[in-house]
């Protein structure tokens, strides 16, 4: 059964093609590849991101608040219509990541969020429906871009609640918002470029900081929808089409949702 609710950090650092296969190779002592990642290689996920009209949730994102939220429809490779696929909200208070998700088929889970069909499908968390139900409605919100990437994924031997992931090849576009058409876009990183992402559940082990430490990685902010809507902004100011980023970046801030009780 899928895990539905996550409460970790989350550290992320860029590295350059080499000091990624130097990680590959000093982790390799200590972490496994997850059952996605079969014998090492490589799968793809595909992200469509939720917001406003005018991109409430991201322009809070880019602001670095000390609360910050978003949506998205997520799968695991190219899906049809049938394959299964996740809801996710995605909160972070100061250090501290909170997901919450449902898992639905694809076309249940675009119905549900595209036109409001309430999803009849057995095993569905009804608290974190309801959750979902309130965000959606708070917000009105419509999908705004497609975020894919390819991804190695490993996890601690002895706790499997530290995981290490690596993403590359990270793709976005803003049309043809179909995650059945497969990853492809303008990619966000250089050619060379790996994120690397530390997710901890309890604590980080010892051999990993020291790991860092010799490497002298150090965390970085970044986030890809904030990268991809920044991206945009300009590239709208660089066509000329100035008026209507202002009018997006001064639109009037929302109250700040609150997440509805939790059992």
């Amino acid at each position: 059964m899928a895990i539905e609710i996550f409460n970790r950090r989350e550290k992320k650092h860029m590295l350059d093609e080499s000091t990624y296969l130097e990680m590959l190779e000093r982790i390799g002592e200590h972490m496994e590849s997850d059952s996605y990642s079969r014998e090492g290689g490589f799968y793809s996920i595909c992200n469509i991101y939720y917001d406003t009209e005018n991109d409430t949730l991201i322009r809070k994102s880019v602001d670095k608040p000390v609360y910050k939220e978003k949506l998205r429809l997520r799968t695991y490779g190219t899906p049809n219509s049938g394959s299964m696929a996740f809801i996710e909200i995605k909160k972070k208070y100061n250090d501290i990541v909170n997901k919450r998700r449902i898992v639905l088929p694809l076309w249940q889970a675009k119905a549900y969020l595209d036109e409001g069909a309430r999803p009849d499908y057995e095993g569905v968390n009804a608290q974190i429906l309801r959750e979902l139900d309130y965000f959606t409605e708070f917000y009105k919100l419509m999908p705004k871009v497609c975020i894919s990437y390819d991804r190695r994924a490993y996890f601690d031997r002895e706790d499997e609640g530290f995981r290490v992931t690596f993403d590359t090849n990270i793709r976005s576009r803003r049309t043809g918002l179909s995650l059945e058409t497969g990853p492809y876009g303008e990619p966000l990183l250089k050619p060379g470029q790996w994120l690397m992402e530390v997710k901890i559940s309890d604590a980080m082990p010892r051999w990993f900081g020291s790991i860092l430490s010799e490497l002298k990685l150090y965390p970085v902010s970044f986030s890809k929808y904030g990268t991809e809507y920044c991206r945009y902004i300009r590239e709208n100011i660089e066509k000329g089409e100035k008026n209507k980023c202002l009018t997006q970046l001064s639109a009037p801030r929302t109250r700040r949702y609150q997440p509805a009780h939790q059992c």
